[in-house]
């Protein structure tokens, strides 16, 4: 069956046809975008995390503790999504928990070196 030729464009369809192209049309507009995504936050707060409970080690062990309860925080929304740095708040939660325990431990080393040296 053949088509009728456009008076415009003599060589249009057949040629096309011929040698496997098409026609232009008009062009696609590309679709509306997915939605608004809100900005994910820094990692600041794992940031503090890891600082305290460093700090921890060195200090006392409520900086440790600081940096656990801030690295739990961290964590939690690394884990949602919502910020990054969720390596940076594993491994303060890490060092402040080695930092409590290792307080602790100086902190009872002490107490009984001074209750078995005779110390008053």
């Amino acid at each position: 069956m053949t088509y009728p030729q456009d008076p415009n464009n003599p060589y249009g369809q057949q040629y096309g046809q011929q040698y496997g192209y098409q026609q232009p049309g008009y062009p696609q507009y590309p679709g509306y975008p997915g939605g608004y995504q809100p900005p994910v936050e820094g990692s600041g707060l794992a940031v503090g995390s890891l600082v305290c409970s460093i700090l921890g080690l060195v200090l006392c062990f409520a900086v440790g503790i600081a940096g656990i309860i801030m690295g739990h925080i961290a964590y939690g929304k690394a884990k949602r999504g919502v910020a990054d740095g969720q390596g940076l708040a594993l491994a303060g939660i890490i060092i402040g928990y080695c930092a409590v325990a290792l307080n602790i431990g100086l902190f009872a080393l002490f107490i009984g070196i001074g209750a078995f040296s005779g110390w008053r």
